[in-house]
């Protein structure tokens, strides 16, 4: 963890292959970090740009007013579109329930309980350390707590959904104990046993890098032009992407720190603070956390920054560009794209995309009326209860002169005859309220789509409990309803948020630092490194989670079909040859996952030798790192017992490695000698039975007759096609 991050690179480059790839890199940095605003046409450029911004954003107003009435209705809040006005004050969480059980339902589908969510497709080989790296990413950006279920609330509410790109860096100051061995330069003055080992404090600052995945609320998106069918077709037609930023004074100086904006205009932003918002944008996230009971505090400033991405002539060519507004005359930054893959961070796709219009529309849209009317019901209806609850006395006062003395009380005697006085019951209107409500809920249900498999409850119908076909019937509309869904969403955001992952890790990953984090596969991934032309060529990066999770029966029939694959003879099929390997890694992928994958089912191209100064580099980091049958074992030994005596082994590897290496050894010199008997004796011995405990060819693995199968396994009966619908009971 101390150790030199120059030590930390696997084969170095010759020195003028590193100083002609460093030149490179610095060329095309100061290139894309090169200040342009300072160009007076590229100013003009700029602030004609926040003239088309400005005018967007007022032109989406209404839009954004209308989802923060959407946003109402899922937090629960009345508000002045109620039509009833009583002394009940309730909202029935209809619409609430309903997206929360979308969110649920798709959420879970998207990510599939054996935790394989990533596919990478090669021409060449099978990049497990790369599938393992980016499950890793999606584990620290926090894909399935926070991101999914956030873009997919705001799908269904907003009507579109929206993440921005970025990459997060944090430093570590840590400290740990090490374990050393006196020498004569610590303590030249004091005789100290060599043999008798001590505890020193070391101390190091470690970098935590990963991609950051941030949802945006709609209101603070804005594509010209409106028209577009993605992001990159408004750049390429001249239009552009604008994202809302509100930054306090600590965020615009450390930006200024950070060399992001020019110190004195960012000066003149902070001067200039103003709590009111200079477009009237509504502010969605204040609006829920005021929602959760959290207020902001009285005379918090920020400030309003427009980030926008568009294509200027720059030097002749058409470059997309980085600016950052913060006002109509103040142009904070205007900077080449910073990105290597040269595209822009922002992801967008509607829930319901309109023929000629670039953003959706809301699910809520269509049923903000009929939850108004369900509060309307279930208010008057509780009104009436009150009055029903509480019976009515009727009594003739000429007759009973002390009705002042009738009070409702425990044990209370009122004195008038029992003829004169009368109860009277007020109409139960509250049941007819309460079916108003039933008949929106199942209304407001029906055009999100949620049915009943998808609530805690199942159906239940008047007269007794619904049949098994009704039941299929639901599971199966449940099916073709989320599969509609998240097949969308992975085409439109989770595969492009994976494509991104490759991006940054590719431009902002320091090899030292990731193989100190991820081990042996931060080894593997230096080996591995894709080059940005070649990330849509050779390499592509899908999510598979929506397709893991699509059929329970798929792994038995692939278990069942590669046992009849490898019994058709060589024959049958001349001019081809089988492989088995891709069937058995994707296997054994779906089955453990592409972590613990690549440890049973290992390629012997991995297992070529490292050098042993490599290893000792790993060893002084705490790292298990494996033996290869390639290995000099002696080399080894010798340099890696250099390295334990100078760096010392406060975890054990150095000896354990060392250890593997031994015996290696022996076992090399008993193969050797066993190979020299066996050529004595006159060839080998024999051979095993052919099948060797393996079951008969085109036949299925199975266990005894009247055994057990696996927790969870389908019945040999009950495989079907997970698009039919099952048949009822005496059908």
């Amino acid at each position: 963890m101390a150790s030199d991050p120059k030590k930390l690179r696997q084969e170095p480059a010759e020195p003028d292959e590193r100083e002609e790839a460093a030149r490179r890199r610095f060329d095309d940095m100061s290139e894309r970090d090169e200040e342009l605003c300072n160009d007076k046409e590229i100013d003009d450029a700029c602030l004609d740009v926040y003239k088309d911004v400005e005018k967007g954003f007022s032109d989406q107003w209404e839009r954004a007013n209308a989802q923060m009435d959407y946003w109402d209705i899922y937090n629960c809040e009345l508000g002045a579109k109620q039509f009833y006005s009583g002394n009940s004050k309730i909202f029935i969480p209809i619409v609430h329930d309903a997206v929360n059980a979308r969110v649920t339902r798709f959420v879970n589908q998207i990510f599939p309980p054996s935790g394989k969510n990533v596919e990478v497709i090669t021409s060449e080989n099978h990049p497990e350390a790369m599938m393992a790296l980016l499950e890793f990413y999606i584990r620290k950006a926090r894909l399935r707590s926070a991101v999914l279920p956030a873009l997919l609330k705001n799908g269904d509410i907003e009507g579109q959904r929206n993440v921005y790109m970025g990459w997060i860096k944090n430093k570590r100051h840590v400290t740990w104990r090490v374990e050393k061995k006196p020498t004569v330069e610590d303590d030249p003055d004091i005789e100290l046993d060599e043999d008798e080992p001590y505890w020193d404090i070391e101390e190091d600052t470690i970098e935590h890098a990963y991609p950051d995945v941030e949802v945006l609320p709609d209101a603070d998106v804005l594509v010209l032009p409106f028209t577009a069918r993605s992001v990159e077709e408004a750049i390429a037609m001249g239009g552009s992407a604008t994202v809302l930023r509100r930054w306090s004074k600590s965020r615009i100086k450390q930006l200024i720190r950070d060399g992001e904006i020019d110190k004195d205009k960012g000066e003149i932003l902070i001067e200039s603070f103003s709590k009111r918002d200079a477009a009237g944008t509504p502010d969605k996230q204040q609006a829920i956390v005021d929602s959760a009971g959290i207020k902001s505090e009285s005379g918090k400033l920020f400030a309003l920054v427009y980030e926008t991405w568009t294509m200027l002539n720059i030097d002749g060519e058409r470059r997309i560009c980085r600016m950052r507004f913060g006002g109509e005359k103040l142009v904070l930054t205007c900077k080449r794209n910073p990105y290597w893959c040269d595209q822009v961070p922002l992801l967008s796709s509607p829930t319901n995309r309109v023929e000629g219009s670039f953003k959706g529309r809301s699910e809520i849209k269509n049923i903000e009326t009929i939850q108004y009317a369900a509060n309307d019901a279930v208010n008057e209806a509780m009104d009436s209860a009150a009055y029903a609850l509480l019976p009515i006395v009727m009594t003739d006062p000429a007759k009973n002169p002390r009705v002042g003395s009738m009070i409702l009380s425990v044990a209370a005697v009122w004195e008038t005859n029992p003829k004169d006085t009368q109860f009277a019951q007020f109409p139960p209107l509250w049941k007819d309220g309460f079916e108003i409500v039933q008949s929106c809920k199942q209304q407001i249900f029906q055009t999100l789509g949620v049915n009943p498999a998808m609530m805690p409850q199942q159906t239940q119908q008047k007269g007794g409990k619904p049949t098994q076909a009704q039941v299929a019937q639901e599971q199966q509309v449940d099916v073709l309803t989320t599969a509609d869904v998240v097949t969308g969403l992975e085409g439109d955001m989770l595969t492009p948020i994976l494509r991104w992952f490759v991006y940054l890790d590719h431009q902002f990953r320091d090899k030292p630092l990731t193989l100190r984090q991820f081990g042996m596969v931060g080894k593997e991934m230096n080996m591995q490194e894709i080059e940005p032309v070649q990330m849509d060529r050779r390499w592509e990066v899908k999510w598979f989670g929506v397709e893991a999770a699509r059929s329970a029966q798929q792994m038995q029939l692939q278990m069942a079909g590669l046992n009849m694959v490898r019994g058709i003879p060589p024959q049958q099929y001349q001019g081809f040859e089988l492989n088995l390997a891709p069937v058995l890694q994707t296997f054994l992928e779906n089955l453990f996952g592409p972590r613990v994958a690549g440890e049973v089912f290992q390629d012997i191209r991995k297992r070529l030798s490292m050098q042993p100064e490599f290893e000792n580099t790993m060893l002084e980091a705490g790292f298990q790192v494996p033996v290869s049958p390639l290995d000099n074992d002696q080399e080894h030994l010798k340099s890696h017992m250099q390295a334990f005596q100078e760096h010392g082994d406060p975890t054990g590897a150095f000896r354990e490695h060392m250890m593997r290496h031994q015996m290696q050894m022996q076992q090399k010199m008993q193969a050797q000698m066993a190979q020299a008997a066996q050529q004595q004796m006159g060839g080998p011995q024999g051979q095993q039975g052919a099948q060797g405990g393996q079951p008969r060819v085109g036949a299925r693995s199975n266990g005894p007759r009247g055994g057990q199968n696996p927790p969870g396994v389908i019945h040999q009966d009950r495989l079907r096609d997970a698009s039919a619908m099952p048949r009822a009971r005496g059908m």
